[in-house]
């Protein structure tokens, strides 16, 4: 029988049951990638995190502290900043560094490297910069959104749709079996915010997740956008899920900035009687 840690966290979240829940797994070394897979599908979580520590001689190669990888129900990610918040959450709170300043920093298969600086019960996401361009529409998008109005459609890795007021980033009532036909990981909807700067709302139903509760990845698109539209370089956003979350988010140029708290909601073990899927 094998077993290893499991970690339930609440990402951007003030207090629990809001922000995006992450499985959050440490590893020694890596498990076979379609067991990891199953995991995920497991879990059933928009995303599940894995992350392995380097060895000293790759901390002073690659300038990293642990390699990560994420999981959702579907498919391996090239990007997920809650559950990479999550996962900071885990190892300064379980694994030791308790000092408000130190970060850790992830090593990643696409995106680079990423850093989360520790600030008490704040955590500070450094993610790349991805803003959208323009780009056609694609059959049936907007149709499965239930917009039949002129808007602004451009993508980055997701589409990325602009609408004019929050409410109607609120009305949205998608046609999922539709979006799931849409050649794309994901469909971010904006607009300006009313208490907010911007507000969006984030559908990744190819996936696996119909509706993301709080996305990070998505504001590496919103951030440049906004800022740019806003005249702004720091933006409060909230993501109008049903769950809801608010992130604090700086343009950096190159990388943007987003900040928010976490929550702890479950730990415990997995056992699995092989290490194969």
């Amino acid at each position: 029988m094998y077993s290893f840690p499991i970690y339930q966290v609440d990402a951007f979240a003030a207090h629990p049951f809001s922000g995006n829940p992450a499985a959050v797994i440490p590893l020694k070394e890596w498990l076979p990638e379609a067991l990891m897979q199953q995991i995920a599908m497991e879990n059933n979580l928009s995303e599940t995190a894995f992350f392995v520590p380097l060895t000293p001689k790759e901390m002073g190669k690659t300038g990293a502290d642990y390699h990560i990888r994420w999981f959702t129900p579907n498919m391996e990610i090239d990007l997920c900043g809650h559950a990479t918040l999550a996962t900071a959450y885990v190892i300064h709170t379980l694994m030791g560094l308790e000092d408000p300043g130190e970060k850790v920093v992830f090593i990643t298969e696409k995106a680079g490297l990423l850093k989360v600086i520790l600030h008490d019960e704040w955590y500070t996401l450094e993610l790349p910069s991805r803003p959208p361009e323009p780009a056609p529409t694609p059959d049936g998008l907007l149709e499965a959104l239930g917009i039949y109005y002129p808007v602004r459609v451009m993508k980055s890795r997701d589409y990325f749709i602009v609408l004019p007021d929050q409410q109607k980033v609120q009305d949205i009532t998608p046609d999922f079996t539709a979006l799931k036909k849409i050649q794309a990981v994901g469909i971010i909807v904006t607009a300006p915010g009313d208490a907010a700067d911007v507000v969006s709302r984030c559908f990744y139903p190819g996936a696996g997740v119909e509706e993301d509760p709080v996305t990070g990845s998505a504001h590496c698109n919103i951030i440049p956008y906004w800022s740019e539209r806003l005249s702004k370089t720091e933006l409060v956003c909230k993501q109008l899920s049903a769950r809801g979350g608010t992130l604090v988010c700086v343009n950096k140029g190159p990388w943007v900035w987003m900040s928010g708290k976490c929550n702890l909601f479950l730990k415990g073990n997995i056992y699995l009687p092989s290490l194969t899927a």
